[in-house]
């Protein structure tokens, strides 16, 4: 294990014993908990905006980024199967700003609409000495059926991966396109990025993380699925936080979109480019054979989506799939 895995595991020793406390039902790890209230789960997931924050600063541009926030916890939720219903957002200060906040709360504010949530309150802290500028994250709550979880154990040999395309980086990997952009390849914010001929590359970084709350629970409704995961950070490698002893053989991945064909010229090595974003997915969807092509007409409302693989039940638990380059690698 890595150094940040090692880490989240010395603190989740610390609290396993807590869970015996009360009725949860998911194990640690996986996108979102969940905590059996009578015939009824409540799914909780908090996250935050991460390194994209100092992007937002370099462009003095703050609309977007709530947008994001709620995006990552959201869409986490959904992994569960359960319908978002609530967030609280925390945000920590050098020193107040009206004007950020107000930019701040702007996007916070399209994001909940976008997934059809309330927020229903929050915390700012101010925090000299500890916050530069500023740090912004959420918490949320969603509810989904007992019978209508979705913990991926369904997900069987033969079952389809559908990928739902992304807007772009979203809000992981930030820190590797940063370096790459601004430090190595020394372009400012400002400057044209390559494949976009009409915006920065402030621009496009700061493009808002898809919230897939609708084509999700328009789905769940309509078709049986075994298996949801959402694609941020470690890449494809989070299909593994669902069942155990599985394989996924992705052989038909989209083209990448222009920011990630410009990360990877630029020297990134391509297994770490898998590892580390979407790719132009940002959502997954696990079904059987005989759903695909109602599970791609129904999304496909909403967002591109392609079939981009099948599961294989070999015990490996790797991720093999087919690069833009037409090679294999294994995650």
């Amino acid at each position: 294990m890595g150094l940040e895995e090692v880490t989240v595991a010395a603190m989740v020793s610390q609290l396993k014993s807590t869970l015996e406390l009360q009725d949860v039902i998911t194990d640690t790890g996986h996108f979102a908990a969940l905590l059996k209230l009578g015939d009824k789960a409540l799914a909780m997931s908090t996250d935050g905006v991460g390194s994209k924050i100092l992007v937002a600063e370099l462009m003095d541009k703050y609309d977007t980024v709530g947008i994001d926030c709620v995006a990552m916890v959201v869409n986490d939720i959904l992994c569960v199967g359960a319908q978002p219903l609530a967030m609280v957002d925390y945000l920590a200060v050098e020193k107040p700003d009206p004007e950020i906040a107000s930019q701040l709360g702007k996007g916070l504010a399209q994001g909940a609409i976008d997934a059809k949530i309330a927020m229903i309150g929050g915390e700012t802290a101010s925090l000299p000495g500890i916050v530069h500028n500023f740090d912004l994250a959420g918490a949320g709550i969603g509810v989904v059926d007992i019978n209508g979880i979705i913990s991926g154990e369904d997900i069987q040999d033969g079952d389809v991966v559908v990928g739902v395309g992304s807007s772009g980086i979203h809000s992981n990997g930030l820190s590797l396109a940063r370096k790459v952009f601004l430090e190595e390849a020394q372009l400012k914010v400002t400057d044209p990025l390559p494949g976009y001929p009409n915006f920065s590359v402030g621009e496009v970084l700061l493009e808002p993380t898809r919230i897939y709350v609708k084509p999700v629970m328009d789905l769940l409704c309509e078709v049986e699925v075994h298996g949801l995961a959402h694609i941020t950070g470690s890449g494809f490698n989070n299909l593994k936080r669902l069942k155990k002893g599985l394989s996924y053989n992705l052989n038909n991945l989209p083209e990448p979109m222009p920011i990630f064909k410009s990360i990877y010229s630029l020297g990134v090595n391509l297994e770490e480019m898998y590892r580390v974003f979407n790719m132009g997915v940002g959502f997954v969807i696990i079904t059987t054979p005989d759903n695909v092509e109602k599970t791609l007409k129904i999304v496909e409302k909403y967002y591109p989506a392609q079939e981009i693989g099948n599961v294989v039940a070999n015990g490996k638990g790797c991720v093999k799939l087919k690069t833009m380059e037409g090679s294999w690698i294994e995650l």
